[in-house]
């Protein structure tokens, strides 16, 4: 995320059939000393949440065995690099822990080959309706619940207050959580016209670079453009598709973005921001505190709006979740106590401590997310920013194993038509073909 919702993926899918067939006829696991005492165990893993969270996380287990004496919770913390690797080889071992901290993408990949917990049975219509609808089904395949929402993370646009007023652009008031002129990518290409011609710079940088970031796909989707069908085919060529190509081949012929952007990814565009290159930046909130840092001058005059979006209105999100796997032997236990981590008090208290945003609809509604203080500084307005595009916010990129192969397939192909080298409608049917025949 600079945004957490960058998150590392896994190359060895190959083997999960074999693994994951073996795992079900071994998911029984072995058999349980301490439940044979009158005590049951849960094994909980995080993703790198030690040490800046040991205390919060030992006094939430101390709280929930407190009441719930029969349940006894083994707290295991994974670097984040190495988590994937480590839960498919317990889960194809039969080994896994009770509750897991993963995203959703890849957990859905799993869930796809019947590793978790189908929690449709364990957890009541008014239970899930605790936790904002979009996100519960990012948690969600083939119509089963397989995760439970925990925290979250937003980009928003982070802004060059100096850049935008010698180009004419109307900033937000202190109190908005809305800009209206710089609210789509249509008004986008307004204002980076506007910028380019009072200001010799650029309004934004967007990178093009393959295996980067994927704000210009999450873009597609904001624009109303389906990626793929339900059988996984290319579903991007038609109208909406051909208009979202010809939007970026637009900007990028007319000089509205910067040459780079073929060759250099989101760190150039966070390099650029820095310098007052550029007068708009899509970013975490967590970023201000590195401009401040870095580029004091520009942070005094960085202010903070919500993301940019297309006409569906969608903004991304980034979420973590928590997974059962269905090798457990403490079934009942271990969704007691993921709901009791992702439990409204319980997600107020780590947002508040982490700077994340929680996935309950009571938490968000907590004056820590929804209110301005009498004197606002960048931080509260990322806060309220953020947690106000809640509502709107979902998983924008198809749950798909090779979604990084389908990114680099339309990225090349925009490439090839900035460059002249294809027109838009070879481009995209091109990319159609490459993703379907690949």
């Amino acid at each position: 995320m600079g945004r957490i919702s960058k998150w590392k993926r896994l190359g060895i899918f190959a083997l999960l059939g074999l693994l994951l067939s073996w795992m079900v006829s071994c998911s029984a696991g072995p058999p349980n000393s301490e439940a044979e005492s009158g005590t049951q165990e849960v094994e909980f893993w995080t993703m790198q949440l030690q040490p800046e969270f040991t205390d919060y996380f030992n006094q939430l287990i101390a709280t929930f065995e407190s009441e719930n004496p029969e349940t006894k919770v083994r707290w295991v913390d994974v670097p984040w690099a190495d988590m994937q690797s480590k839960i498919l080889t317990a889960v194809s071992a039969g080994t896994a822990p009770d509750v897991v901290n993963l995203n959703p993408d890849f957990a859905a990949q799993l869930a796809g080959l019947n590793a978790w917990l189908d929690l449709g049975d364990k957890i009541s219509p008014e239970q899930q309706q605790q936790y904002l609808p979009k996100i519960w089904e990012a948690g969600t395949l083939d119509g089963k619940s397989f995760g439970i929402p925990w925290y979250l993370t937003t980009s928003v646009t982070i802004y060059n207050q100096q850049l935008l007023e010698q180009a004419g652009i109307p900033l937000p008031a202190a109190e908005d959580t809305e800009w209206e002129q710089v609210s789509t990518y249509e008004n986008l290409a307004e204002v980076a016209r506007a910028v380019n011609d009072e200001t010799g710079k650029y309004a934004f940088f967007v990178t093009f670079v393959p295996e980067d970031s994927a704000e210009v796909l999450q873009s597609f989707a904001q624009m109303g453009v389906q990626l793929v069908d339900e059988e996984g085919q290319a579903a991007f060529n038609t109208p909406e598709g051909r208009a979202a190509f010809q939007y970026w081949v637009d900007l990028y012929k007319d000089g509205l973005l910067p040459r780079e952007v073929l060759t250099q990814g989101h760190r150039r565009a966070i390099e650029l921001y820095q310098s007052g290159e550029v007068a708009l930046l899509s970013s975490s909130p967590h970023f201000l505190e590195t401009v401040a840092t870095n580029a004091p001058a520009i942070a005094q005059v960085s202010g903070v709006a919500p993301q940019i979006t297309g006409s569906t209105g969608a903004k991304s999100v980034a979420v973590m979740n928590l997974v059962i796997p269905q090798s457990t032997d403490q079934p009942d236990a271990a969704v007691k106590f993921a709901l009791f981590v992702t439990n409204n008090e319980n997600q107020l208290a780590f947002a508040k401590a982490a700077n994340v945003l929680p996935s309950t609809v009571e938490a968000l509604k907590d004056g820590y997310f929804t209110a301005l203080p009498a004197e606002v500084t960048p931080p509260d307005r990322a806060r309220v920013v953020s947690a106000s595009q809640m509502e709107d916010a979902q998983v924008l990129l198809p749950q798909i194993k090779d979604v990084k192969k389908l990114q680099g397939i339309i990225y090349d192909n925009l490439q090839a038509a900035m460059l002249d080298q294809k027109t838009v409608e070879q481009a995209i049917a091109d990319a159609e073909s490459e993703w379907n025949n690949r």
